[in-house]
């Protein structure tokens, strides 16, 4: 018999039990559904993260810090005071750009300069604090205003318009959503190219406005929900809050942003280098880290109840195919006492077990995106419409084929066993069996 043949037989043997192979074909069912919903589900909740983390910043940067001394070992007594920190012990404070409460020091003009001369690093840029008074678009009503104080800009996801230009001259803005209504603008395309007033009050307490441009209007993110500017922007602001500042007021600064060389020096040893200096360099998964092993941790519990199906569903094929076996052994030695060799018997009941497998993680895996897609959508339109861009599930083909793939497997192993007594009847104890 070809081989051709072989699997033509077994396939009309799999079917020839329908209620049997159906059974087992269930419990294999579920545990492809449950596989394909949780791979769609990781794929989209990793992809709305990309997008949010994108929004942080570039790859080839590091958000930097000065190192918290102020805590130490139990028993080791009080730390000394240090004038150049003591007014940057805690972020909150003015021009440093930290929440109150924060415990961190603040970087200093010094300190700015030493970062500079870190082995690897391209560029190093400061973050001031950013306090604009009001933004108010033509004769509209004025809002609160509360500018993003990154010193860099990654991608940001947009519902309109086009990204900020960090290195022209001109001030540029980007606008949350729920800013476009409020500011009298009657949609997102129509804020585009408008003129706002932004308003900032200098150290003297005198007000100055300036006018900048909506260069695109950004969806709400996990990150963040207030406007971003660019360089040009957040110079100017800047500009009119040290306005009458004495020069014998020092400026210190709640962190800065290091660009480096990626080919010229690792971010391992960068962040060693930053660590002996008195400094603490996070990366954008560093920043994220701990919420990305949160959902990993989720997925993975939820693909631990999926296998347990599918081992529970391997048991069932051991079942199914034994008791084939049994019921069979005549057959078996018919056909084995007709010239079939023991390596075409054992083929016949494993492409038996993986084609039970095939039909079972197929339906399961079609039948998870028939009924998960759906609910995605009507999920984005509804729960979720408050984070636009989350697509809950989604289904990736090359996710969906590894998934039926490794079910087969996971079925021609379980076949293997009774396929094995099969290919190993003696041909003549097989016939005389009753």
């Amino acid at each position: 018999m070809r081989w051709g043949d072989v699997i033509l037989q077994a396939i009309r043997n799999t079917l020839r039990s329908r209620l049997r192979t159906g059974l087992t074909a269930a419990a294999i069912f579920i545990g492809a559904f449950t596989l394909t919903i949780t791979s769609a589900l990781g794929a989209g909740i990793s992809e709305y993260i990309s997008v949010q983390v994108s929004s942080l910043g570039s790859s080839d940067a590091l958000s930097v810090t000065k190192a918290d001394t102020s805590s130490s070992a139990v028993g080791s007594g009080p730390q000394k005071y240090d004038s150049n920190s003591a007014a940057s012990s805690s972020a909150g404070g003015q021009g440093m750009g930290g929440r109150p409460g924060e415990s961190a020091q603040a970087l200093t003009t010094g300190d700015i300069n030493t970062l500079k001369t870190v082995k690897g690093v391209t560029t190093v840029t400061p973050s001031v604090q950013l306090s604009p008074d009001y933004i108010q678009y033509g004769s509209h009503d004025r809002y609160q205003l509360s500018l993003r104080e990154d010193a860099f800009l990654g991608k940001l996801d947009l519902a309109a318009g086009g990204q900020l230009n960090d290195s022209g001259t001109e001030s540029q803005i980007i606008l949350p959503t729920t800013y476009v209504t409020p500011l009298g603008f009657t949609s997102n395309d129509a804020a585009i190219g408008q003129k706002v007033t932004i308003a900032a009050t200098d150290y003297l307490g005198k007000q100055s406005t300036l006018t900048a441009t909506v260069v695109g209007v950004q969806n709400l993110s996990l990150i963040s929900s207030s406007p971003t500017a660019n360089s040009a922007l957040r110079d100017a602001v800047v500009g009119i809050q040290n306005r009458g500042k004495p020069s014998t007021v020092a400026t210190h600064y709640s962190s800065a942003v290091v660009g480096y060389d990626a080919a010229a020096i690792s971010v391992s040893s960068l962040k060693q280098q930053l660590t002996d200096k008195g400094f603490t360099g996070q990366t954008i998964s560093d920043r994220l880290g701990s919420l990305q092993t949160v959902i990993n941790g989720i997925v993975g519990v939820l693909d631990a109840f999926a296998i347990i199906t599918l081992a529970a569903s391997a048991f069932g094929i051991v079942n199914t195919l034994l008791m084939s076996v049994q019921e069979r052994t005549r057959e078996i030695g018919l056909m084995k006492a007709m010239g079939m060799g023991s390596a075409r018997v054992f083929g016949l009941f494993s492409i038996e077990a993986v084609f039970i497998g095939l039909i079972g993680s197929g339906i399961g895996a079609l039948a998870a995106a028939l009924i998960g897609g759906p609910l995605s959508a009507k999920l984005a339109s509804g729960p979720l419409s408050s984070l636009p861009g989350l697509q809950l599930l989604i289904f990736k083909p090359l996710n969906i084929t590894v998934i039926i793939l490794v079910v087969m497997a996971v079925a021609f192993l379980a076949g293997s066993l009774p396929a094995r007594r099969a290919a190993r009847l003696d041909p003549i104890i097989a016939l005389r069996y009753e």
